[in-house]
C-alpha cells in the first residue's frame, strides 16, 4: 500500500560535496529534501523513485535497489548505494542523475531503505504518463508492506538570463502554475501541462509530474493532503520540495 510520496529536484548541487562555495545558498533546499526523505523513511523502507532520463545519454527504464553509483563524472567520488545492501557492490559510473540523487538522499537520510527507480524518457506522452502511473498505483497498493513514492524532477531551466537554458518569458507563468499544483494537490493542472511548451522551455520534469498525478488518480482523484517544503528558483531552474499523502 502506498503511504506517501515526496518530490525533490535533481541537482548534483544537493550534495555538499559538489557544492562548494554555493553550500550555503543551497542549504535551505537540502535540509528540505532530506526532511521529506527522512519522512519518507519514517512511513517505510521500500522505496519506489521516479525520475526522468537524461538527454543525450543511453536510455535506462530502471535502477535496482542492489546498484551503486558515484557522482565522480559531476566532480567528486561521492559514492551512493540504493539499499544498505548495495553499499559493498560495484560501482556504476553512468548511474543516472535521478537515481544519484535518490540513492544520496536514502543514505543521509533514511539509510535503512531500499530504493528501486524508474526511469521516464523526456518525451514521454500524456497518455502514457497516466497509464504507467495508474498501473504503478496498482503495483504499490497491491504489495503487502508499505511502500513509498519518491519523484526526482526538475521544473523549467528557462527562469533568468543566467539559467542553463537562458531566459523565456513563457516559463514563469508556467512554473508558477506547476508550484500551484504541486503546493495544493491538483492533478488536473499537472495532466494540462503541454509536453512541446514544457519541452521548448526545459520543464524536463514534466513526465514525472504527470506520473506522479496518474498515480493519486488524476483528474478525478488528489492528495488527502499537500505540503510544500521548498518552492525557489536559485539557479534559474524551478525546484520544488513536498510531499502528498493518499
Amino acid at each position: 500500500m502506498l503511504t506517501a510520496a515526496a518530490f525533490v529536484p535533481s541537482p548534483p548541487l544537493l550534495v555538499p560535496q559538489l557544492a562548494g562555495d554555493a553550500a550555503r545558498e543551497t542549504d535551505q533546499l537540502r535540509r528540505s529534501a532530506l526532511a521529506v526523505s527522512s519522512r519518507l523513511g519514517e512511513s517505510c523502507s521500500e522505496w519506489t523513485a521516479i525520475g526522468v532520463a537524461e538527454s543525450g545519454l543511453p536510455f535506462v527504464a530502471e535502477v535496482g535497489p542492489e546498484s551503486s553509483g558515484t557522482f565522480a563524472g559531476f566532480g567528486v567520488d561521492v559514492r551512493v548505494s540504493l539499499s544498505p545492501d548495495a553499499s559493498g557492490t560495484d560501482v556504476d559510473p553512468s548511474m543516472p542523475l535521478a537515481a544519484l540523487i535518490a540513492a544520496w538522499l536514502r543514505g543521509q537520510a533514511a539509510p535503512a531503505s531500499q530504493i528501486r527507480v524508474r526511469l521516464l524518457a523526456p518525451d514521454t506522452p500524456a497518455e502514457e504518463c497516466a497509464q504507467l502511473g495508474a498501473a504503478l498505483r496498482r503495483e504499490l497498493d497491491a504489495r503487502r508492506s508499505p511502500q513509498a513514492l519518491l519523484v526526482v524532477a526538475d521544473g523549467a531551466n528557462t527562469l533568468t538570463e543566467k539559467a542553463p537554458g537562458a531566459f523565456d518569458p513563457r516559463s514563469e507563468q508556467v512554473q508558477a502554475s506547476l508550484d500551484t499544483a504541486l503546493a495544493e494537490g491538483d492533478c488536473g493542472a499537472l495532466d494540462r501541462l503541454d509536453a512541446a511548451l514544457c519541452g521548448s522551455i526545459g520543464l524536463v520534469g514534466r513526465a514525472a509530474w504527470q506520473t506522479l498525478s496518474a498515480v493519486f488518480g488524476g483528474q478525478a482523484g488528489g492528495p488527502r493532503k499537500s505540503e510544500s517544503l521548498y518552492v525557489g528558483a536559485p539557479y534559474g531552474v524551478g525546484y520544488h520540495v513536498g510531499m502528498w499523502l493518499p
